[in-house]
């Protein structure tokens, strides 16, 4: 189970992918099928994570499992991997330091109630904080069995899964390695390179 935190409501997820990666996958890619083709949604990561917030995410069709991310020398970094086949994102930020530097990219969009849209969205997840409702959620579901979320986002047999028809989270605050969708609209989209006392991050 999820590691709850102390606030009612939230749920942490830093130490989730941990307990329920299996070894036999430890040791190499997911490779999952997307939309109505076969594609490879594992690639070699950089290593590096990013944060993701918003003041509410909408999803429909929800999965979670264990997986792992592979970095370009072939080093592997357990993750929960967070399928979502349609989303809503109200007030999205996304940012990323610069490693040993005053340095923060930052994306913001779906601001104004006007929300960024994503479908078959994959995140390799490593932590996650939020006020979260699911509508007809399965907990302990066998991983390959999941059907719920993008075609083909599933995991290894025997291997703990969850999936819901319908997520809400409020105070969504993300750490991610990496990020796959179908689609990906980001209305009102700013990009901006931050330097010294002004390189914040999204939280």
């Amino acid at each position: 189970m999820p590691e709850r935190s102390d606030s009612p409501g939230h749920t942490r997820w830093g130490r989730f992918a941990a307990l329920i990666v299996p070894a036999t996958v430890a040791a190499g890619a997911i490779v999952l099928s997307i939309s109505n083709g076969a594609l490879a949604a594992s690639f070699a990561v950089s290593g590096q994570t990013f944060k993701v917030s918003a003041s509410e995410l909408r999803g429909e069709g929800f999965v979670q499992f264990g997986g792992v991310t592979r970095q370009i020398d072939g080093t592997s970094q357990p993750v929960a991997v967070t399928g979502i086949r349609n989303a809503q994102l109200f007030d999205l930020c996304q940012s990323v330091k610069a490693p040993g530097a005053p340095v923060v990219l930052t994306i913001t969009a779906g601001g104004g109630g006007k929300p960024a849209t994503a479908d078959d969205l994959l995140i390799d997840t490593e932590s996650l904080e939020g006020d979260v409702v699911f509508d007809g959620i399965n907990i302990g579901q066998d991983a390959s069995t999941l059907e719920g979320g993008p075609a083909g986002a599933r995991g290894e047999p025997k291997s703990f899964g969850q999936q819901a028809e319908r997520v809400n989270i409020k105070n969504l605050r993300q750490v991610a390695r990496a990020t796959h969708a179908g689609r990906f609209n980001l209305t009102g989209l700013k990009l901006k390179v931050n330097v010294g006392a002004a390189a914040k991050e999204c939280f």
